[in-house]
Parts: C-alpha cells; structure tokens; sequence
C-alpha cells in the first residue's frame, strides 16, 4: 500500500514529457557506462603486455578496480539518500570517463593499482546512483522498465566491443583510444543532466525518513546480496578475461579476441529486452534457475572446445543466461522496507560487485592460461570458476524460494497460500 502511495506522490510531481526525458537520459547513462566499461575490457591486453605482466600479477592488479568500487559503494549510498541520486549519478559519471584513460597511461604495477582504484571507486559509486536514478524512473513511469535500461548497458557493452576491437586491430593506441571515450561520454553526461528527475521525485518509505545511516542490512538484504554475488561474479570473468582468454588459448589477434565479449553482450541486451516481460510470466526464480543452468553450459562448451567460434557461443550463453537476474535484484532492492532506495541499492550492490570485482582476479589467480601446455583449453584456465558462480546462483535460488516457503504460511490467511514461487517472485519486485 505504501509503495502504491509513493508511486502516486512521484507521479504526480512528474509530467508525462518530462518522465520520457528522464527515461531517456538515464538509458544514455547506462548505454555510455556500457561503452566506456567495454573499451577498457579488450584494451586490458595491452595494459598487461605494456608493462610486461604475468597473468597473476594482472590478477592482483585488477584487484584495485574491486577495492575502489567496495570502498565508494557505500558512501554513494549514503549521497544518494542525502543528496538525490541525479547529482550523484552526474558527478560520479563525469569522475569515471575523466578517469577512464589512466590506467592505459599507467608507467608502474604500482600506479597501474592506483590508476584502477580511482576509475574503480568512480565507476562504483555511478552504478550505485544510476540504478538509483533509474529505479526512481521505473517507479514514476508506473511499469517494469528496469531491464531495459540495463539491456542499454549490455548494448553498450556490445557497441564498445565492437568499435574497440576494430580501432585495436587499427593500430590506435589504447592511451588514444580511451581518452577519446572518456571525452564523449563527459560531453554526453553533461547533455543528459538536466534531464533527470530531481530529488524531489524521489520517493522513500516513511520508516526510513529519519536517516539510513543506522540501519544495517537484513536478512531480505543480504539474501539478495548473495544472489547479485553469485550473478555478477560470472559477469566479472567475463568483461575481463574474455580477450585475453580468446587471445591466449584460441590464438585470437586483438579484433578477433573482442569477439568473445561482444557475444557476451549481443546475448545480455536480447535477454534483457524480453526480460520483463518473461519474468512476468514464469517468475523471477525460475529464471535465475534457468539462467545458472545456462550458463554453466556455455562456460563448460568454452573450457571443453578452444575453437573461436565455441568461445564465443558458450560466452553468449553465459550473457544470454545472466541477462535477467540483477535487474530484478536492483529493483527488489530499492523497495526494501525500512530503507531509502539508494541505500538499499547500495547495500545489495556491494555485496553483489563484490563478485564482479573481485572474480576476475580470482580466476587468475587460480593459474594462468599462457602456459603453452595448458593451452587446449581443457585445464589450468582461470574460467572454471564459473562453474562454481553457477551452483552459487543456485544456492541463492534455493534461499530465495526457502525465504517464500516461510512467508507462504501467515500470509495465506483465508484465501490459501501461494506457492513459493510465487512468493519468491514478489521479493524481487
């Protein structure tokens, strides 16, 4: 009932022109973050080959990305319910694209750590308050469009890939490259400002008006938390091994090895497309379910046949079977009772990048791949990993309908009780 109050007040606030308006500069965000993440991803063989990186030392370094990302995450929660998510959402974008280059630019291992600790702590803080931004929308906006704003994001995701793999097989220099990003995206941001709904339009559960900073994650939180984890550790292997692993263990040039994390995003954006509208109709826990089982397909065809071509279909089954479940995570975790959106957000969201961060320096660490005697494909790769996000995804499944089945008691009253999918489909609402 309260959540259909709040809706109405946003509702009102807001004119029809002026939510469309939103909705579009907040698809802009996504879609440039989508870009700009893609363009670091396939220059990342660069960075480790500029400063002459053995593949667990990369793993080490890709582990200031995740520090920086953890430490901001919080704080932009807490900005977001102070602040508004739209000025959080500007200022952080605009701090990731003027960062974007440093890492390519970085002389040291050392200042490589930092340089990616800053980007890190900026794009961090961005997915915080532009989820925020875009869960305000969705709820103005009256239906589920969450989904399709991260579908923007994947598509992005594609389009950086694809533009560079081919500006990589190019020549250009991975310095010039990402600069050249970063100084669209800041122009871009800046158009996209004014356009997002203020913090006026914001809408926060009453109980949570005294301030966010004393409440402390529940049981609801946490449980979602491990299911962003488990999905965004397999997208974490992903957006920074692809390349290498394409290029290592398939033999892939610099616009061959892109491939792979452009079907990776290609199969993310058409999931995310369709996604609300199908897990409207099987449910949000049968989906997760599927999409684990998906995805450890794809990751077992990769692993088994190191052809490019197989890389690149079991990393689109990877996309294909991650596509849906974060959104609707995010979504359940701005409607916490008892918490602000951006604190909500914020709370799932670190434990969940927690995965996406920290996973690809895990995957390394667990060997590397350039060992010529490992190069069939079929052992010492970082990827197998995955297999185990997927029985992660799993476990959360499991959480998630257990969850339902207690609830499903008090809550049937006189009119039955509702099966635990079904019930495990409201808490992702």
């Amino acid at each position: 009932m309260s959540d259909a109050v709040g809706a109405v007040r946003a509702i009102a606030s807001a004119s029809v022109s002026s939510v469309m308006r939103a909705r579009i500069a907040v698809a802009a965000i996504f879609f440039l973050n989508g870009v700009s993440v893609a363009s670091w991803v396939v220059r990342i063989p660069d960075a480790q080959r500029a400063l002459a990186l053995s593949a667990g030392t990369l793993g080490l370094a890709l582990l200031g990305a995740a520090g920086g990302a953890l430490v901001a995450m919080p704080f932009a929660g807490r900005l977001v319910s102070r602040h508004g998510s739209r000025a959080v959402t500007v200022g952080a974008a605009l701090a990731y694209a003027a960062t974007l280059a440093l890492p390519a630019v970085a002389p040291s291992l050392i200042l490589l750590i930092a340089a990616l600790f800053i980007n890190g702590a900026a794009n961090g803080s961005l997915n915080v308050a532009m989820n925020a931004q875009a869960s305000t929308v969705e709820r103005v906006h009256g239906r589920p469009i969450m989904a399709s704003f991260h579908a923007l994001f994947s598509g992005g995701g594609l389009a950086g890939a694809a533009g560079g793999g081919m500006i990589a097989a190019g020549g250009a220099s991975a310095q010039l490259h990402l600069a050249a990003v970063g100084g669209v995206m800041i122009a871009l941001v800046v158009l996209a400002a004014r356009a997002m709904l203020p913090a006026s339009a914001e809408w926060h559960p009453p109980e949570a008006e005294a301030g966010d900073e004393a409440v402390r994650p529940g049981r609801r939180v946490i449980l979602l938390g491990v299911l962003a984890f488990s999905v965004l550790f397999a997208e974490g292997a992903m957006g920074d091994w692809s390349a290498v692993y394409l290029r290592d263990v398939a033999g892939a040039g610099p616009g061959l090895a892109a491939s792979g994390y452009a079907a990776f995003s290609i199969a993310m954006a058409l999931g995310r497309v369709v996604g609300d509208h199908l897990t409207a109709r099987v449910g949000a826990t049968r989906m997760v379910g599927f999409g684990a089982f998906l995805a450890t397909a794809g990751i077992a065809l990769a692993l088994f046949d190191p052809s490019t071509r197989a890389i690149a279909i079991g990393f689109g089954a990877v996309g294909a079977g991650l596509a849906t479940a974060f959104p609707s995570v995010l979504t359940a975790a701005s409607r916490v009772p008892g918490m602000k959106a951006g604190a909500g957000i914020a709370a799932v969201a670190t434990l969940g990048y927690t995965g996406l961060l920290a996973g690809p320096a895990a995957h390394r660490l667990r060997g590397p791949v350039d060992d010529p005697s490992r190069r069939d494909g079929r052992r010492g790769v970082g990827l197998p990993a995955d297999r185990g996000a997927g029985r992660d995804a799993a476990r959360g499944r499991r959480l998630l309908a257990r969850r339902a089945e207690e609830q499903s008691g008090p809550r049937g009253g006189g009119h039955g009780q509702r099966s635990p999918e079904g019930d495990a489909h409201d808490a992702l609402r």
